[in-house]
């Protein structure tokens, strides 16, 4: 399997985090797809040729990618996707892929053709800045790499906590006090991986904001499916 990333305009980098292309290599394979915080569009561009939205996921998921796979997909940031797309709530799709109809369509010979270059177009086109807070908010959480409250982040902001969880659920998929730990996961893992000081797993917890060693490996074996020792 190939996997290859491209960055969009520079006009869309607030909201599109990558335009990614997946092709398989002539022999079936089952690949673990971690959650990323994201939602994205995928289109396939091989077998049926429909386009699909795929949910802020919670925990990974096992994927089998066909041998002859050709997949197109857009991957928002967060609370980024209803810049482009009227959507009635993102928690609906959670955890989910799901077809989507026309109004999201492409068009599939332009994709064949120059990707990036018609998806910039299509994008910059439908560009509307979206009227929640949650940009910010955002910013606030992985500025403080997942280690601020929901509280803390309700009295920086001057919104309530209910407003926060509103919002998060419907432009997110997930609530804020979710969102806080995940962005903590994905900032200790790297740690993790490198441990330069030779620095035991019980200290790298404490440091990140977890509360002991079990519950910072819980929290990895949430996300990943794997052990500290398997990352």
């Amino acid at each position: 399997m190939s996997y290859r990333e491209i960055m969009p305009h520079q006009l869309l980098e607030d909201y599109i985090d990558a335009y990614w292309k997946v092709k398989g290599c002539g022999l079936p394979l089952v690949q673990r797809i971690l959650p990323d915080g994201c939602v994205d569009i995928i289109v396939d561009l091989h077998g049926d040729e429909k386009t699909y939205l795929v949910g802020t996921m919670t925990h990974f998921k096992m994927v089998e990618v066909n041998a002859e796979a050709e997949v197109l997909g857009i991957r928002f940031k967060p609370a980024a996707f209803t810049a482009f797309f009227k959507f009635t709530a993102m928690d609906q799709v959670t955890n989910l892929s799901v077809e989507l109809d026309t109004t999201f369509s492409f068009d599939l010979k332009k994709l064949r053709v120059d990707a990036v270059g018609y998806l910039d177009r299509f994008f910059i086109e439908r560009l509307c800045r979206p009227g929640h807070i949650l940009f910010p908010v955002i910013g606030e959480i992985e500025r403080h790499r997942g280690q601020i409250s929901v509280r803390g982040l309700s009295e920086l902001h001057a919104v309530t906590e209910r407003q926060l969880e509103r919002s998060f659920k419907q432009y997110v998929g997930i609530g804020p006090k979710a969102f806080i730990n995940f962005v903590r996961y994905k900032n200790v893992v790297p740690v993790i991986r490198n441990r330069p000081d030779g620095r035991s797993l019980l200290d790298i917890a404490y440091a990140h904001g977890f509360y002991d060693h079990a519950h910072l490996t819980n929290e990895i074996k949430r996300y990943s499916g794997l052990l500290p020792s398997e990352i």
